[in-house]
Formats: structure tokens, sequence, C-alpha cells
């Protein structure tokens, strides 16, 4: 059987881009590697990249010269999660309440690691993990 390589990209879907570009670049200090007003690309490190999409006008199929790019879309709050070092968890802590970010639920998972669980300002479940949360990580 072929190998999965490790997970790419991930996408939520926002009203208001402006106002989630925002929160991406300034509470989480992600850089963008793509801007539009469809599609806002960052780097998420180790290859990984998290799309942003307005909500809306992902639906339908996108055809190009290369190859048609399939639609796609998601409704309701989903979540996603991004790695941090544990030496770091308290800077997060702070940094987000300085930001107004509220932890709303946080987590010691039985192999050691920890998460912190927030909302993006669509109501997305973003959640910052450290080591010991899966057997791979």
């Amino acid at each position: 059987m072929p190998t999965i390589g490790g997970l790419l990209e991930t996408a939520v879907y926002v009203d208001d881009m402006e106002r989630a570009t925002s929160f991406y670049e300034t509470v989480l200090g992600l850089a963008p590697m793509l801007r539009g007003e469809r599609l806002t690309a960052y780097d998420a490190g180790q290859s990984g990249v998290l799309l942003v999409f307005r909500r809306g006008t992902s639906r339908e199929d996108i055809a190009t010269e290369s190859g048609t790019i399939a639609g796609h879309h998601g409704e309701g709050p989903l979540h996603l999660a991004f790695k941090i070092r544990p030496e770091e968890l308290d800077a997060w802590r702070r940094h987000l309440a300085t930001h107004g970010t509220p932890v709303y639920s946080e987590m010691a998972w039985p192999a050691g690691g920890v998460s912190l669980y927030f909302h993006d300002p669509d109501g997305h479940v973003v959640e910052l993990a450290t080591p010991g949360l899966w057997a791979n990580y």
C-alpha cells in the first residue's frame, strides 16, 4: 500500500476575511503565503498549510489550464490544532490573554501533553497542543 507523507492542508471557512486574517496573523503569528479576497493561505509550520476561505467562495470546482481544483465547503465550528513547545505553554496563555482571546478549556492528556482551546472570530475551535497528545506526537 502507498504511504501518507503527512497532513498538508486544512481549511476553515470564514464570514469576514479581514477579521479572520487579523486574528491568524496577530494572535497566532502565522505568515501569509497567498492572500486574496477568496483565500488566504498560511504557513502553519513543518510543511503544513492553513487555508482560510471566505465562506461560500470555494463550493464550485475551478477549471484552470493545468487542471481542475475540486470544490469544497464546511459548515459549523471546525477544529484545528497547532503544535507548540511545552516550554512556551505559559507564554501562549499570556499572549492569548493579552489579545483578548480567552482559553475556554485546558486539557492535560494522560501521556503528558497539554492542550489549550479557544475560538477564532468565526467560532472555529483552535487548539494549541504540546507533545504527548497522540502516540506520534
